[in-house]
């Protein structure tokens, strides 16, 4: 069969495009890697996602390979891979049917106006490319509202210094939120800050056929049972099929993009689950499989029209790869030092926390000495959470000060200790990583996977710019820490990528010479191709990526909608 739309991914960046299209009447597929998981295989099951990665592909069978600058005692600097399979360290998120939205946290912060022109309001900076968007926040702000309505944002709008224009409010009530959460905002009220509740893609009353939250405080890593959290699954794919207009073959695994002799795709090659090459034809190709993937199946298209690879005639293809920089900091209450009452209220479980800073979303301080000098910079955002799956609590607690081994007695007193001594509130800063040469996906030579084909080779340089924002940002966070009592405080910023946050790699842009799209996401070089995954950010904002690629991938759903319907009249 012939489709009109063929989609390769499943997730935030494909999920839209799919719903979008077969209620217009498109005949859309969908090949999707993984396995077609429901609500009804989603388990609380700590082992499966702290200590076997359940849903993720087994690293023997499918891996990266990470590129590490490395200096010699001279001083002298070079770059060295190592495979995954090697170092234990997963770039997976979330290898089934609706990707790794469906283990998100869901924290839907929206972009602002000034992330799509940091290059004219900042200014270049020495060693990144950093690019103004083609596109405005004015663009793409009716489809931050769309994908409020239609994937589920339970929030409420408070004004603060940098709130981003909003053309409504969120159509569902705020989440229960942790006693905590009034802790945060009476600190913040005293020391000047501005806390402001998250929006969470999670129901928090029931709708569209999914159930509302159930507050079992096992939520990030972690696929919703309920099916109230706003996965692509859940709240996109599962009413596009019931269209009637949308196919997905789970367990497919594409390794080629064939082109014929006008450098259009022809067909998609994959191999289904029993490992057997199969071919599919459409009219109009998506890819969607995550930043890295997605530029290393370009990569690996190659034919006589792209012999560097699909839609990558102009080298583009693979470079600009973003993560998210930023740090952590954690303080600890003590319950001895604690009331009856402010102990039960930290003890609660269940509720988000829900709270953020923004004040520095915009750094103007003399005192920050950033890579222009200049006392100003893009800033980020600053988000408070607990860790409760009580694995990841006790995974650290099996060494003493010195780094050996405890068991026995010693190890059940640092359990128990852990457990009913004191508690952690934590806090995560997202701030820009600035896009370089040194940050890139290709093709390595000799690794492959389980298919053997060749696997992507991500370099992973970063720059100092973005190491000097999350250390004052962490700052910040850690000054409210101390406001609020706690105690054991400490902040940690590091060069080293959250995996779970990607972007880059097929930057959409103006000019073809040094982007891979256009500002509808569709190739420069191949006219029946977009990318509607996080690929296309030219630089990724101070916030999680998921909600602005589920919007983007509506705001590119509808312009394929209309590539479509031309096609129907020609």
């Amino acid at each position: 069969m012939k489709y009109d739309i063929c989609i390769v991914g499943s997730g935030a960046g494909a999920s839209p495009v799919a719903y979008t299209l077969a209620k217009a009447g498109a005949k859309v597929l969908i090949l999707e890697k993984g396995p077609w998981l429901t609500e009804k295989e989603f388990f609380k099951d700590e082992l499966a996602i702290s200590l076997r990665d359940a849903y993720n592909p087994s690293l023997n069978d499918e891996q990266h390979v990470i590129e590490e600058q490395y200096e010699t005692e001279s001083g002298e600097s070079f770059w060295q891979g190592e495979p995954t399979s090697e170092s234990g360290w997963s770039f997976w998120n979330g290898n089934v049917v609706g990707g790794s939205s469906n283990f998100m946290s869901g924290y839907f912060h929206r972009l602002k106006p000034i992330d799509f022109r940091l290059k004219t309001e900042f200014g270049e900076i020495p060693g990144a490319n950093v690019e103004d968007w083609p596109i405005t926040y004015q663009d793409l702000e009716p489809y931050y509202a769309r994908v409020e309505r239609v994937v589920g944002v339970s929030g409420k709008v408070v004004k603060h210094p940098h709130q981003e224009p909003r053309s409504s409010d969120f159509p569902y009530p705020p989440l229960a939120e942790h006693a905590v959460s009034t802790w945060i905002d009476q600190a913040a009220k005293i020391i000047g800050y501005h806390s402001i509740p998250v929006p969470r893609a999670v129901l928090s009353r029931p709708d569209m056929g999914r159930n509302s939250c159930e507050y079992s405080g096992y939520c990030s890593s972690y696929g919703c049972s309920t099916g109230a959290k706003g996965s692509g699954r859940a709240a996109l794919l599962n009413h596009a099929v019931a269209t009637g207009n949308l196919t997905i073959i789970p367990n497919a695994k594409v390794y080629h993009l064939a082109s014929n002799a006008s450098g259009d795709i022809s067909a998609v090659h994959y191999y289904n689950q029993f490992g057997h090459k199969k071919t599919v034809n459409a009219s109009l190709y998506v890819v969607a499989c995550q930043a890295i993937e997605t530029s290393r199946l370009l990569l690996a298209s190659k034919s006589k029209q792209y012999p560097n690879g699909l839609a990558n005639n102009n080298g583009q293809v693979g470079k600009n790869l973003v993560f998210s920089a930023g740090g952590t900091g954690r303080g600890d209450f003590i319950y001895e030092e604690l009331s009856e009452t402010k102990q039960a209220e930290l003890k609660q479980v269940g509720p988000f926390i829900n709270r953020a800073l923004q004040d520095w979303y915009q750094i103007d301080d003399k005192e920050f000495d950033g890579v222009n000098k200049q006392g100003k910079a893009k800033g980020g955002t600053i988000d408070f959470l607990f860790y409760q799956n009580p694995i990841a609590r006790a995974n650290g607690t099996e060494r003493d000060s010195n780094g050996e081994l405890i068991w026995g007695e010693q190890l059940q007193t640092a359990l128990h200790k852990e457990f009913t001594s004191y508690k952690t509130l934590r806090f995560e800063v997202f701030n820009d990583w600035l896009p370089t040469d040194d940050c890139f996906v290709s093709l390595d030579e000799n690794i492959t996977d389980k298919w053997g084909d060749p696997v992507a080779k991500v370099r992973i340089g970063s720059h100092e710019h973005d190491l000097l924002v999350g250390e004052y940002l962490a700052k910040k966070g850690e000054k409210l820490l101390e406001q609020m009592g706690a105690k054991n405080i400490s902040i940690s910023v590091s060069s080293y990528p959250p995996t779970n946050l990607m972007a880059g790699g097929c930057r959409f842009g103006v000019d073809p010479k040094t982007s891979v799209l256009d500002k509808n996401c569709r190739s420069h070089e191949v006219s029946n191709l977009y990318v509607t995954d996080g690929s296309f950010m030219p630089t990724g904002g101070s916030v999680p990526y998921t909600f602005t690629i589920y919007a983007n991938a509506f705001r590119v759903a509808d312009h394929i909608v209309k590539h479509w319907q031309q096609n129907l009249v020609s």
